[in-house]
């Protein structure tokens, strides 16, 4: 072998070496801005948008420590006259390059969501853009977006760990309304019968302090109904007392009986069961929902029998669904979605009466309330018997 050939040879294989060494479009992580969380606004004519930065350094830091120094929060904000425009012309102040794989939440403001197709904008962008995954929770809100995402968690770990991005943590502690995934979102908005409960984000000024400061904390105090595209109308958690029990996933929940006036004990209620049924009779559509729960004592301010709080348990749950769905009755919105049964059950009394363009359901629709609590145990406490 000539002497030129060995040197081309070896030349050969030396140079895929430097080219493996050098990975042209590598980015250092820690000089990626991180979105943690997309919020949607609409004013003047034109969409806004937010993001929620975090620093992961410092966020990693947190965690390891579980307390310590405040992690600061980046706010950035775009408009445009499209979503994608608002949200790319964030990039010009970004300084670094923006990373949306770890978006954990999305908010929308009260004022976005008078409008279904600002809605289909936003999730055109969101489910298009191939970073940002499916199972990211959705929330409305009537506070300040940059109020929102400028929230902290307590004890100074990482923001992460807040209501927003982590809703399972409190709602497995206390179910009320029901954390909503974007796909999920987008599924039931087209469904013909679909109306889905979108969790109303805000801010409780009062409940927390650090020593005595101050220190304002997540809450959920109540939920935007929509139909169709369209978020119909905002209810309070109050408004809502009669929902959660219709929540096939609730966690635990809490209950006093015989009401929270004079409350001779407290119940936690948890694996619910529920069956809704129609009947059409004269034209109208009756309904009638069955529940099954089981629950434990909590705790006990008279000694009762089992019979008596198993009785009593489910009289105040028949009164917490009848209050709920007077509530939306009034403002002609089913709460309860009952006519989904109408609409899988008899889809053509369900054209006939969506032709007709009224509401499909009056206070006489919910005829009867059957609801069976079943009595686990009392905790270490036996309960009367005799």
């Amino acid at each position: 072998m000539s002497m030129v050939r060995c040197k081309l040879l070896l030349l050969a294989s030396v140079i895929p070496i430097f080219l493996l060494t050098s990975c042209w479009n590598s980015k250092d992580i820690q000089n990626m801005a991180y979105v943690t969380a997309i919020g949607f606004d609409y004013k003047d004519g034109k969409y806004v948008t937010y993001v929620q930065v975090l620093n992961f350094a410092n966020v990693a830091k947190s965690e390891t420590n579980l307390s310590g120094k405040n992690v600061p929060t980046w706010i950035g904000k775009g408009e445009g006259s499209t979503v994608t425009q608002s949200l790319n012309s964030i990039y010009s102040t970004a300084q670094l390059r923006v990373f949306w794989g770890h978006v954990k939440a999305i908010v929308f403001s009260d004022e976005f969501l008078k409008d279904g197709e600002r809605i289909r904008s936003s999730y055109d962008f969101v489910n298009r853009y191939r970073e940002i995954r499916y199972n990211i929770p959705v929330y409305g809100t009537r506070e300040s977006m940059r109020d929102i995402f400028a929230m902290k968690s307590n004890l100074n770990i990482s923001p992460l760990q807040t209501l927003m991005e982590s809703p399972e943590m409190t709602y497995s502690q206390r179910s009320s309304i029901m954390p909503l995934h974007g796909y999920k979102l987008v599924a039931l908005i087209n469904e013909p019968a679909g109306a889905p409960l979108l969790p109303s984000l805000a801010i409780d000024h009062q409940a927390w302090t650090e020593d005595t400061d101050q220190k304002p904390m997540f809450k959920i105090d109540g939920a935007y109904f929509f139909k169709g595209t369209v978020a119909k109308d905002w209810f309070s958690e109050d408004d809502l007392q009669g929902y959660r029990w219709m929540q096939k996933k609730l966690q635990r929940s809490i209950i006093d009986i015989p009401n929270d006036i004079e409350p001779e004990a407290a119940i936690v209620l948890e694996n619910p069961k529920s069956e809704v049924h129609h009947v059409v009779r004269n034209g109208h559509v009756n309904f009638t929902i069955k529940l099954k729960l089981n629950a434990y004592v909590d705790e006990l301010r008279r000694n009762l029998k089992k019979q008596e709080i198993e009785q009593m348990a489910a009289q105040a749950i028949e009164k917490q669904i009848r209050h709920t769905f007077m509530k939306g009755v009034a403002r002609k919105v089913d709460i309860f979605n009952l006519t989904e049964c109408l609409y899988r059950e008899n889809p053509k009394k369900w054209r006939e009466l969506e032709s007709e363009g009224g509401f499909m359901i009056d206070k006489e629709s919910l005829v009867n309330v059957k609801v069976h609590v079943k009595l686990q145990h009392s905790g270490k406490y036996k309960l009367r018997v005799d």
